[in-house]
């Protein structure tokens, strides 16, 4: 337990040995390190003094959370660290997903190894601007599942932020696992020191989702970080008329792919047609999805970006939506919410740019 670390045999939700809690709290019990804990020294964790100086060099600190997975969160971290790079911004990409890191795909990093210099472990880089860390660097087999408990995921999220030589940024992207578990307190923990901007929170329309989305919410007051915005995802699936395939069942209820005939038709009859974006209702958002919550909560909407098969097609490929015209209808929708977030919060950068 030394300098302050939490024993890798501690119980889960370890208050740490530093606690004036240590030894003492409910999470404690049963814990085989109880009475040490409760019987050592207290005082200040030397690793936040590493912490801050590590991030005295970085000006804005973003968290990208969500109340559940799958709505889109790591997408969402990843293009955002594409487009401040593509305007020259310093940025820096920290996956702390310890338990599914999906950042190194999402960045075209599979295979890439973590290196380390005397100023410490080096970030992989996209571009000379932008640096990635993950511990999706550090598995040998990208199919190894990561069992640990809280206090070993707390542990390598600090070494991260003590360890990692970013050098000067002008962003920091903290891509945190869903929820609100032991990664989130201890991101907020040892950053907190060093000022947090403000955390971005990622959902769906559905209800399902904006349930716990409300409890993102509440966590941010709770811990005091401030709430940049809601990022309504998934917000209706929208691609080309013609990217459709049409499909006839049959009364086996097969089906027939009949997609040729019917573009052939349209050329034909209704050329006009090959133009439009299609758009259906995927999630159910009748009850008024992450708008209506925020104005309940009196958070700030960002906006809305639609299910884009193309930006899921670039994701799984590690590119950048904003780097041709694929991205027809969600490239425009995460360039509005980026450039919001800047003028909101960060004029300054944007004269400097």
């Amino acid at each position: 337990m030394e300098n302050g670390e939490i024993p890798e045999n501690a119980n889960e939700h370890c208050p740490g040995p530093s606690s004036e809690a240590a030894g003492k709290s409910d999470s404690c019990q049963g814990c085989p390190n109880q009475e040490a804990c409760a019987t050592a020294p207290k005082g200040p964790d030397p690793d936040l003094v590493a912490i801050a100086e590590r991030m005295a060099t970085v000006k804005h600190k973003i968290l990208i959370l969500s109340g559940k997975g799958g709505v889109g969160k790591s997408t969402f971290s990843a293009q955002l660290s594409f487009a401040l790079a593509a305007k020259d911004f310093q940025v820096g990409l920290l996956d702390i997903d310890i338990c599914g890191p999906s950042i190194p795909k999402m960045l075209g990093l599979e295979g890439q190894d973590i290196h380390q210099s005397n100023l410490g472990w080096s970030p992989v880089y996209v571009e000379s601007n932008l640096g990635v860390m993950s511990i999706g660097f550090m598995l040998p087999d990208p199919d190894e599942a990561v069992i640990w408990r809280g206090p070993r995921k707390n542990g390598l999220i600090k070494q991260f932020l003590k360890d990692v030589y970013w050098g000067e940024l002008d962003f920091l992207v903290v891509d945190a696992p869903p929820g609100t578990s032991d990664e989130h307190i201890s991101i907020v923990q040892f950053l907190q020191a060093t000022g947090i901007d403000g955390a971005i929170i990622v959902t769906t329309p559905q209800q399902v989702s904006l349930i716990d989305v409300r409890k993102e919410v509440s966590f941010c007051k709770k811990v005091g970080v401030p709430i940049l915005g809601v990022v309504e995802n998934m917000s209706g699936l929208c691609q080309s008329l013609t990217d459709f395939r049409f499909l006839r069942m049959t009364e086996t209820g097969e089906h027939t792919d009949v997609t040729e005939k019917v573009i052939a038709y349209m050329r034909e009859k209704a050329p006009e047609m090959l133009d439009l974006i299609a758009a259906s209702e995927v999630f159910d958002s009748s009850g008024g999805g992450a708008a209506k919550m925020c104005s309940e909560t009196g958070v700030p909407f960002l906006g809305k970006v639609p299910l884009d098969p193309q930006l899921c097609k670039a994701a799984e490929e590690g590119k950048s939506c904003f780097a041709d015209q694929k991205c027809g209808v969600s490239a425009p929708a995460l360039k509005i919410i980026i450039e919001k977030l800047m003028t909101n919060y960060w004029p300054n950068e944007m004269s400097v740019e």
